[in-house]
């Protein structure tokens, strides 16, 4: 069944680090601030949720996909993102319609099967 793309309310861009690229998460961080729209989330220095390492979330309106996500592309700086839309499935924004810029790493998909079930 063919979804609109209306369902979707945002985006969350996750940028995963760790203490070795922690101050590069921040250069990157810093970037996203100064140029876009978004909403910075807060510094997680250890796994939280279905993240298996070191994250901060980045929110942003659809009408920021265009810009945000070419600049992360190029601007990244090996870190590995998640993207992922906001459309009130966790788990499917999560896994199905993730993309993925650098590494995928494994999420905790216990988590999110647990969350959704509520």
């Amino acid at each position: 069944m063919e979804q609109d793309t209306t369902e979707i309310v945002g985006f969350h861009a996750h940028v995963y680090f760790d203490t070795s690229t922690r101050d590069v998460a921040a250069h990157v961080r810093e970037g996203l601030g100064a140029r876009f729209e978004v909403r910075l989330g807060r510094w997680f220095d250890q796994p939280i949720g279905p993240h298996p390492k070191g994250m901060y979330q980045v929110a942003f309106l659809p009408n920021q996909f265009e810009k945000v996500v070419p600049w992360l592309m190029l601007n990244r700086q090996g870190l590995d993102i998640l993207v992922h839309p906001e459309t009130g499935d966790d788990l499917t924004d999560h896994t199905d319609r993730a993309l993925w810029l650098g590494n995928k790493l494994d999420l905790n998909i216990n988590f999110l099967q647990q969350i959704t079930k509520t």
